[in-house]
C-alpha cells in the first residue's frame, strides 16, 4: 500500500480503493463463511464489509494493515449477523418418516463452500501464531466443529488459531481486552478440539489424484445405477452420513445402506450427478429426474470425505439454492 493510493481513496477515488482492498477480498469472505456457515450470507457480508470500509476510510489510522482492518470489520459484521439470525432447532423443516438413525445430533446450520471461491487465497496467509494449516480449516469437519461454538469463541478461535493474529490485535478488533480474548480462546480450544475427528486430512488422497478419481467415479456410478451394495462397499467401517441441518446421523455401511435404500424406494427414480468440489473435497450436484419429461431438477448436493481409497463421510445437503455459486445449472436436459 502506498500513501498516495490511500490518499486517493480517501479523496473518493474508487479505483484506488479497489487497489487497496481487492488483494484481500477472497480472504475475508472465507473468514465470514467459517463464522456464519453460509455461502450466501458470506457473499452478502463481504459486500457489507467493503461498503463499511469505503465509508469508514477516514477512520483508518494505519496502525494496522489494510488486511487486519478488513478482518476487523468482517468479524464484527459476522457476529452481528449471527446475533440477528438466532436460528433454533424448531426452525427446521424436518424430514419425516426417516429410518431410525444411529444418533440424533445437534442441528448445524451449514452450507457447502465452492472451491472456485478459494482461488486467489494464499496458503501462507495465516500469521506466525496460527495452529492450523489452511487446507485443514476449509474441510467440512473443521467448519462443522466451529458451528458448535458460541459466536464470540468462534471468532476468537478463527482470528488466533486459524489466521494467526496476536492476542492484542484480536482484542483491538473485538473492542475487548487481551485477558478476555485469552479466556475465550482457552474455552474455544477445549470445546472445539474435542469435536475434531481423530483421523487428520493427511489420510485423504491428493485432490484429483488417481485414487481420488477412482473412488469418486465408483461412487457416482453406483448412485446413478441405484446400486446401493456397491456404494456401501466403498465406505469405511465407521463412515458417517449426515444431512445438515437435520439431526439424523447414520454410521457404518449397514445403517447407511438401509437409509439409502429407503430413500431410493421413496423417490422411485434414480439420481443424476454432476461433479464439482466443495470445501476442498470432492462433491456432486444431485438432480432428480422428472418422470413426465426429459429433464432433471436440482435436488441436493453430496460432499465426500475420503480416507485412503474409501469414503469416511457423506454429507448430504438437502437444499439446492446454493447451486449457482457452484456454477451448477438448475435443470439438466
Amino acid at each position: 500500500m502506498t500513501e498516495q493510493t490511500l490518499e486517493r481513496a480517501r479523496a473518493g477515488d474508487e479505483d484506488a480503493f479497489r487497489e487497496l482492498t481487492d488483494p484481500y477480498r477472497r480472504e475475508p469472505q472465507l473468514h465470514m463463511y467459517r463464522i456464519v456457515g453460509s455461502t450466501q450470507d458470506a457473499e452478502d457480508l463481504v459486500q457489507e464489509t467493503l461498503l463499511a470500509a469505503w465509508r469508514g476510510l477516514e477512520q483508518f489510522e494505519e496502525r494496522a494493515s489494510v488486511r487486519a482492518w478488513l478482518y476487523r470489520i468482517a468479524t464484527n459484521r459476522s457476529l452481528d449477523a449471527l446475533r440477528a439470525s438466532r436460528r433454533r432447532p424448531e426452525d427446521l423443516q424436518r424430514m419425516t418418516d426417516v429410518t431410525e438413525p444411529t444418533r440424533r445430533g445437534e442441528p448445524v446450520w451449514l452450507e457447502p463452500y465452492p472451491d472456485v471461491l478459494l482461488d486467489g487465497i494464499p496458503d501462507d496467509a495465516p500469521g506466525p501464531e496460527a495452529r492450523y494449516e489452511t487446507k485443514e480449516t476449509i474441510g467440512l469437519a473443521f467448519i462443522v466443529g466451529l458451528q458448535h461454538l458460541p459466536p464470540q469463541q468462534r471468532a476468537v478461535l478463527m482470528l488466533r488459531d486459524v489466521l494467526g493474529f496476536r492476542a492484542g490485535e484480536v482484542a483491538e478488533m473485538l473492542d475487548s481486552t487481551e485477558a478476555s480474548v485469552n479466556n475465550l480462546l482457552r474455552r474455544a480450544r477445549a470445546a472445539f478440539e474435542s469435536r475434531l475427528p481423530a483421523a487428520g486430512r493427511e489420510r485423504a488422497p491428493l485432490p484429483n489424484s488417481k485414487v481420488e478419481r477412482d473412488v469418486v467415479g465408483s461412487f457416482a456410478d453406483a448412485v446413478e445405477a441405484g446400486n446401493i451394495d456397491t456404494l456401501v462397499a466403498l465406505l469405511t467401517d465407521d463412515a458417517w452420513l449426515t444431512m445438515p441441518p437435520e439431526p439424523w446421523e447414520y454410521q457404518g455401511p449397514a445403517a447407511i445402506g438401509v437409509f439409502l435404500r429407503d430413500r431410493e424406494v421413496r423417490r422411485g427414480v434414480r439420481l443424476r450427478l454432476v461433479p464439482t468440489r466443495a470445501n476442498a473435497q470432492p462433491a456432486f450436484g444431485v438432480y432428480l429426474p422428472d418422470p413426465q419429461s426429459d429433464i432433471a431438477r436440482a435436488y441436493s448436493l453430496f460432499v465426500l470425505t475420503l480416507e485412503g481409497d474409501r469414503i469416511s463421510a457423506i454429507t448430504w445437503f438437502g437444499d439446492s439454492s446454493f447451486f449457482p455459486h457452484f456454477g451448477l445449472p438448475r435443470i439438466l436436459r
